[in-house]
Formats: structure tokens, C-alpha cells, sequence
């Protein structure tokens, strides 16, 4: 099976439908201004009393085919009034309509003396911004259509000659759907799809739900489209400008009709105009600094609610974004039964291009919604599941399409559907699909079938001064072996030690809707004291195998099996629990020894090794955290807006399965991304924890340090492995991204696109009178052991700042340690490099 994100990321790498309908008629031709002859983009063409329609491009051009005669064509747009032409019965007809204007009088406003006019008008849309916003609405559904169109852009000479983009420029060619830019560029038609869905939200709590009735996609696309067409649903094209942020592409954007509109926007009055049925205010928007992430365009007002009617909007070129030349949003809105407006019909054009010498990557967006009903809640248990597809969703008859699709496409589109028909069977592409899946996801399919993958390549070579060199070989399968089940596991062999480690797991899943269940693992491998313990820093795999590369001696190596039995569910909607019985044996190949009594004396018995049986309970709580299920695997998806709890209780139970320690772990994690408007973004980290219990320091709290060149943010950047611990501790991770706020108000800089980061750790610890007494320092035969410290009254504390964006991806830090400043073999100042890949 061919991973969705390993789509998505060919895309990146490469810029950074059914058959065609059987028209009668073509019209054809361009929507310009009567008294200007400009053009008019976006502008609304359809045949009046039917369902066929389409929307002019940005240059006022349209494409229009009918399945019978007609007497005469419409046209549209806001500021305009409608005109009609006649037609006649040719099959191919070229129709231009020049729109008059729809100019009125002003409605009522009151304007202070020397005010701009714009502004009495934004005052009364904050005043009506309550009874407006759909967040009003206790609950809310519709109908919605989304089509996604992929294409090629100014594709470079030296991509051109590749044999992958040969096949696909050969079949759009032959098809005369081979589009050029005005630098006489092929325009490559690369994906489409095409979903239908019934939305459906409710507020307060706040949930949501899509189901996806049909799907279809065209072109370079998975084999399994299950997981892209949740992606490509309504969930994912939510825009909305009434709240005072607008996420787009991961990027805060201030929205025109903010709460601080002043700070960010000017404004102009230019007209007032009819669109469809409302009498509208014109304004023109315009960001006061164009690096800032906000838009510039206009925004229609109607003058009895002052509710926004119709945006056109784009971002600024200049703003600091990578990889994106184009964002434009177009969107209508229509009052709901219960008054507060929402999106009728949006249109967004997205321009990808790593630099503006290579090649680009142009996506369009068209959402279409209808049928709304409002303030009809369903029980909650209704939402639990975010996302739900009809068994039969990419199955649909031949016609279906044609019948029900509520935006008619355009000759040049229908062609477009067919082109990638036949360039998804293309061998060149379904190898580029299996190349992009290695790169991307790590892992390369085996067999006709695709039953079990390899991987991850990037594991498959390590050396450190232990093992030598490294070799690494795994698996996992997928599910055209059977969908319930993720088996996975792999085998390593060091050339110095010449020993085997491997590991091996199996997932078997219960239940879909609450994400049900069962996992069993075994491990045997060479872990890292250090390390212990740090599963969430370890997120970054470029830290851990930094971390396990060259001299690992300092990070305390040791021999540790493991084998556990885990239960998960879902007790309600994103409160997911876990229960796992874990058993670890723990053989140290350094210099290590504890007491396996209570009486901790000198002379006392030791041993050298360790056995622990544990009870591990766990409850995670992620309110706004979005989830999609792809048959054998979950993904967590999107910005969480709302902080995520994990609380977790440890037992440990003597004399099982060869245990010889009792004793409790508690700790508690919270991580949140908080918006501060133009002042960035704060992402943090909280993390406590508790062991009231003797025991050895294997079993204790060994704080991460980093003395690896990479920066880390999730460990201590200017702390030496294993040198501190503790059982008991609360922490603060935390960093601050300035986006451009300084950077762009200096001329000599913002041309660089650099943008600041601030970091911050803290962290507080302490070990009890009894832990400190059972540490030994020499063994029976008077050997030393490693020590440690532990923090005192004083916190540990380091804080950051730097730069992002260097190169586009390139960030360093440099980092001051603020306590603990005195200690031997210790750095006061830092410099790390990480490589990160945002827009």
C-alpha cells in the first residue's frame, strides 16, 4: 500500500475524473468590466433555471459545456450586475460579457470628522461579529463537494527531461490539454480529486464530523485512497475570517475583520454594490507592513447586518512564508436558517515553489456547500468519530459524477480528469510513487501484492565505539495482509560486539470506532541510560541518532529486554487509555551494582543486574486533536489549538516474573501551542513527576541532557548526559517564534527572510534522603561507579535565542546555561544547529 504521506512529500520533492463528457455544446470566452474592459476574475457563468455553471479563472476566462441548447448565457460577479447573452446552437460558441456596474447609494453610516469612511463600516462589523459568526450556532450541517486540482508549473528544463515528467507531458499533449505559461512553459496536469460529504458541527463542547458519501481521485495518487480522501474533505477546507486567526498552510494569518484590524490593515471605501441579493460595502484591504502574514484584497459588507458577504483575498508575495508564491482566497457566504453566515462556495489557489528558479507546483481548491441546516444537534456519541467513509465511497457508478457533481466542470476540465486517468497507469509514475514512498516513508514494498515493507532505510547503518559498525534490517506489514492486524520488527548485528539485538511487535485491532486496541511487543537491544525514560524528546530521530552515534560510553550503555502486553481505547471522544503489563531485565556493560535489601550499608548484598515487572497506566486527553484512521494506523493531524494531558501511573510488583522491586512512578505531561497574535506563536511543555519509592537510579529520573551538536527542544541543550537526576521534578520547555515580527522592520534583513526564536528551560528536582544513601560509588572489589548529581534548592535554568530560516531550513541557537554555572566539565555557552523544513 502506498503511504498518503509519501504522496504528498513527492510533491514537495518534485516543485520543492472520469472519461471525458460528451458535450453538445462548448461556450467559451472572457468576463470583462463594461466601462474598463478589465478583467473580471472569479465571475460567476451558468445558464439560468438549469445546474449548469462555472466560475471564470483569474483572468476572467471560463469553459463552459451544456448537454442541450440554450437560448442565452448569464454572467455575474460581485460590483456587477448580471447580464445575459444570447447563444446560438453551434457546438463550439465563443461568448464575451461585458458586466455593467451595479453602483448604488451609500447606506447610513456614521462617520467622525476626519475619520476614514472604511472604519465606521469595520466598527459595525465587530459590533455585529456575535450574531454573524457561525461559532454562534449551537450546532450546524450541510452538503459539500471538494475538488482539488493538482498541476506542474513552470516546469524547469532539466525536470522537463526526466522520463517521468516525458510520459506525463506526452499523454497531456496528445490530449491538447498541455497548458503554457506566458514564458512558453508546459503546465503538467499532475492530481485530482473530487469528494462528497455531509459536515457536521457542534459547539460547545466544540466537535465535528465528516461523512465522506463519494470519492474519487485522479492521476498520481495511492493505490489506497482511504486516508487522502479524509484529507482532501470539507475538515480540511474550513476557511473562516471571523475568528481573529486564519490557519493557512500551518501559518497564522490575521484576519481582515480582527479584533485588532487597526493595527494590521488600512482600509478604503471604494464602492456599493449589489452581490446576488444584498446591498454591499466595497473595501479594499491593504496589510500596513507586506511581510506580515495578512491579506490584501477586498471584502464585501452587507449594509443591513454587516455581515461579511464575499472576500477576495491574497497574501502579499512578500510575506515571510517559504515555498509559496501564490495564496488566494475567494469565498462566498449565505445566511444559515438561524442567521449567522456560512461558506457557500470557496475557491483557493495555492503557488508552491521551492525557489523562483525551479519549478513550481500550482493547487486549486473549489468547495462547494449546500442543503445547511442549523441548531439541530446530535447526541455526542454521534461525533466520536471524526471521520467516516461509506464502504463503498471510491465505487460509484460511471455517471454518477456527471448527475450529482453541483459545480459543472469545464470542457478543458473534464479532458484534465481523463489525462490523469491515464497517466496513473503510467510505469514511469507508479515507480516515481514507489521511489517518493522509500524517500519519504523509509520503507520499500515487497512483492506483486504488497503484503510486508522494509524499513526504514535511514536505521539501516549506525556506528558508535560499542557495537561498531551497525547493521540493521526490518519490517512491517501492511494491510493487504489483513487490515486488523500491524505486524512489524527488525534484526541488527554490531561488527565489534558481535552480538544480534531485534525486536518484534504485533497490533491487533479491535474496535474501529473507539480505536480499540491490542499490542504485544519483544525486544532485545543495546539501550542507552540517558535515554531511558525520554520518550518525548526522543521524537526527534535526528537527536537520538546522533545521540547513539560515536563515543556512547558516557551515556552509560547496557543490554535491556523488554516485553510488554498493552490494551488501548478510546473511553470517549480524543480521552484515549492504555493499560500495559511490562517486563524489562536490565544487564549494564559498565561498572553497575544495587542493594537487594533494605538494608543499604556497606557490605550489604548487591547485584549487577535488573529485573522489573511493571503496571503501567495511562490517560491521554487531546480536546482539539484531529485523527485519522488509514486502516491499520491512526495519525494525528493539524495544529492542536487546545493543550494536551498525559497522566501516567507506574507499579512495580515484586516477586513476578523474577521482579525483585516494589515501588510507584507518577507523572504528568502537558503540551500546548498558544496563538499571541502578532506576537507569534508559544509552544510549551510541562512535565512533573513523583517516585516515592527506593530504588536504583536505573529506575529514577535521569534528566536529558545534550552534548550533541543538534539542538534538541525537548532536552536540556547545555546539560551533560546523566547529570542529574531526580525523583521528583517539574519542568518548563518553552519557545517562542517571532515569525518576522523584528526581522521585518529592518530593510537590510527582512530581505532574508530570517525569523527569531526564543527558548527557555527550567527545572526544578530533588532526591530523597533514602535514594541518595542507596547509590553506591564503589562495588565489593572497591571499583568506581558512575555518580551523579542532583539538583538543590536552585533550579536548573538555560534560555536561548536564534535564528530560523536560514537557507529556508536551517535554524541555530545559541544558548546560555544560567545555574549550575561552576561545576566541572561543564559549558556556560552554546552554540546548536538543527535542520527544520517549515513554511
Amino acid at each position: 500500500m502506498k503511504s498518503v504521506y509519501s504522496w504528498l512529500g513527492l510533491v514537495l520533492l518534485l516543485t520543492l475524473g472520469n472519461t471525458a463528457l460528451a458535450q453538445r455544446i462548448v461556450f467559451s470566452g472572457r468576463i470583462t468590466e463594461a466601462a474598463t474592459g478589465q478583467a473580471v476574475p472569479f465571475a460567476s457563468v451558468y445558464v439560468k433555471g438549469t445546474t449548469f455553471g462555472t466560475t471564470a479563472d483569474e483572468d476572467g476566462r471560463y469553459q463552459l459545456p451544456v448537454a442541450h441548447p440554450v437560448d442565452s448565457l448569464w454572467a455575474s460577479a460581485v460590483g456587477f450586475r448580471p447580464k445575459s447573452v444570447a447563444a446560438g446552437k453551434a457546438p463550439q460558441q465563443t461568448l464575451n460579457v461585458k458586466l455593467p456596474s451595479a453602483a448604488i447609494a451609500l447606506g447610513e453610516v456614521t462617520i467622525r470628522p476626519t475619520e476614514n469612511p472604511a472604519y465606521a463600516i469595520l466598527r459595525q462589523v465587530q459590533q455585529h461579529k456575535k450574531q454573524n459568526d457561525k461559532a454562534r450556532l449551537d450546532a450546524f450541517e450541510f452538503d459539500s463537494y471538494n475538488r482539488i486540482e493538482v498541476s506542474l508549473s513552470d516546469i524547469s528544463d532539466r525536470l522537463a527531461r526526466r522520463k517521468v515528467i516525458r510520459d506525463m507531458t506526452a499523454i497531456a499533449d496528445g490530449a491538447g490539454d498541455l497548458a503554457r505559461n506566458a514564458s512558453g512553459k508546459p503546465t503538467v496536469p499532475l492530481f485530482a480529486s473530487e469528494v462528497m460529504s455531509r459536515y457536521y458541527v457542534r459547539h460547545r463542547p466544540n466537535r465535528e464530523r465528516e461523512e465522506i458519501k463519494h470519492s474519487q481521485l485522479h492521476g498520481v495518487a495511492p493505490q489506497d485512497g482511504t486516508l487522502l480522501s479524509q484529507v482532501l474533505g470539507s475538515s480540511f477546507q474550513d476557511y473562516d475570517f471571523y475568528p481573529n486567526w486564519q490557519v493557512v498552510m500551518g501559518k497564522d494569518f490575521i484576519s481582515p475583520i480582527a479584533d485588532g484590524w487597526r493595527i494590521t490593515y488600512d482600509y478604503d471605501l471604494e464602492d456599493s454594490v449589489m452581490v446576488g441579493q444584498d446591498r454591499c460595502y466595497q473595501l479594499k484591504v491593504t496589510p500596513r507592513r507586506p511581510q506580515d502574514l495578512a491579506f490584501t484584497g477586498r471584502i464585501w459588507v452587507t449594509m443591513n447586518s454587516y455581515a461579511l458577504r464575499r472576500v477576495d483575498l491574497e497574501v502579499d508575495p512578500k510575506a515571510n512564508i517559504n515555498f509559496v508564491d501564490q495564496i488566494r482566497v475567494y469565498q462566498d457566504l449565505a445566511p444559515s436558517p438561524a442567521g449567522p453566515w456560512l461558506p457557500q462556495r470557496t475557491r483557493v489557489v495555492l503557488g508552491l515553489k521551492p525557489t523562483k528558479k525551479q519549478s513550481g507546483l500550482l493547487v486549486r481548491f473549489t468547495t462547494v456547500n449546500s442543503q445547511f441546516d442549523a441548531g439541530h444537534p446530535h447526541e455526542l456519541p454521534f461525533y466520536d468519530q471524526p471521520f467516516a467513509a461509506a464502504p463503498n465511497a471510491q465505487k460509484t457508478p460511471a455517471d454518477f459524477w456527471q448527475q450529482q457533481r453541483p459545480d459543472t466542470l469545464s470542457a478543458q476540465e473534464a479532458r484534465t480528469l481523463t489525462v490523469l486517468d491515464s497517466v496513473g497507469k503510467l510505469p514511469s509514475v507508479r515507480t516515481f510513487l514507489e521511489v517518493a514512498d522509500l524517500v519519504v516513508n523509509g520503507y520499500k514494498e515487497l512483492g506483486p501484492r504488497g503484503r510486508f515493507e522494509l524499513g526504514p532505510i535511514f536505521s539501516t547503518y549506525n556506528y558508535n565505539n560499542v557495537e561498531g559498525n551497525r547493521l540493521r534490517l526490518g519490517f512491517r506489514t501492511t494491510p493487504e495482509l489483513n487490515p486488523n492486524w500491524l505486524v512489524q520488527g527488525y534484526a541488527a548485528y554490531g561488527t565489534r560486539d558481535g552480538e544480534f539485538k531485534y525486536s518484534l511487535s504485533a497490533d491487533r485491532i479491535v474496535s474501529r470506532p473507539n480505536w480499540t486496541v491490542f499490542s504485544v511487543k519483544h525486544s532485545h537491544e543495546l539501550d542507552l541510560v540517558a535515554l531511558l525514560d525520554n520518550d518525548l524528546a526522543l521524537e526527534s530521530p535526528l537527536f537520538e541518532a546522533a545521540a547513539r552515534f560515536g563515543n556512547i560510553r558516557p551515556l552509560l550503555p547496557l543490554w535491556r529486554d523488554v516485553t510488554s502486553v498493552t490494551a488501548q481505547s478510546d473511553l470517549f471522544h480524543n480521552f484515549t487509555q492504555k493499560l500495559t503489563l511490562r517486563r524489562q531485565h536490565f544487564d549494564p556493560i559498565y561498572n553497575f551494582a544495587y542493594y537487594t535489601t533494605p538494608d543499604r550499608q556497606p557490605g550489604a548484598p548487591t547485584a549487577d543486574q535488573l529485573t522489573l515487572t511493571e503496571v503501567v497506566v495511562e490517560s491521554r486527553y487531546a480536546p482539539g486533536e484531529t485523527l485519522l484512521q488509514n486502516q491499520n494506523r491512526r495519525y494525528a493531524v493539524g495544529l492542536n489549538k487546545l493543550p494536551v494531558f498525559t497522566g501516567r501511573y507506574t507499579l512495580g510488583v515484586d516477586g513476578l516474573l523474577g521482579s525483585n522491586l516494589r515501588y510507584q512512578k507518577f507523572n504528568f505531561t502537558m503540551t500546548h501551542s498558544v496563538q499571541l497574535g502578532q506576537l507569534g506563536r508559544t509552544e510549551y511543555i510541562v512535565d512533573a513527576g513523583y517516585i516515592p519509592s527506593t530504588v536504583p537510579y536505573l529506575v529514577l529520573k535521569a534528566h536529558l541532557g545534550n552534548e550533541s551538536p543538534i539542538y534538541t527542544t525537548n532536552a536540556y541543550n547545555l546539560m551533560n548526559y546523566s547529570e542529574f537526576i531526580s525523583d521528583r521534578y517539574a519542568s518548563l520547555h518553552a519557545e517562542h517564534y517571532f515569525e518576522g515580527l523584528f526581522i521585518n522592520a529592518v530593510p537590510l534583513l527582512k530581505k532574508l527572510d530570517w525569523r527569531l526564536v526564543a527558548t527557555g528551560n527550567l527545572l526544578y528536582g530533588g532526591l530523597g534522603a533514602a535514594n541518595r544513601q542507596a547509590m553506591l560509588t564503589t562495588d565489593a572489589s572497591g571499583a568506581a561507579m558512575p555518580t551523579f548529581r542532583t539538583l538543590g534548592t536552585t533550579p536548573y535554568a538555560e534560555v536561548g535565542y536564534g535564528v530560523e530560516n536560514i537557507f529556508k531550513f536551517v535554524r541555530v541557537d545559541f544558548i546560555h546555561r544560567l545555574t549550575y554555572r561552576d561545576l566541572p566539565g561543564i559549558k556556560t555557552f552554546g552554540v546548536k544547529v538543527c535542520a527544520q523544513f517549515k513554511l
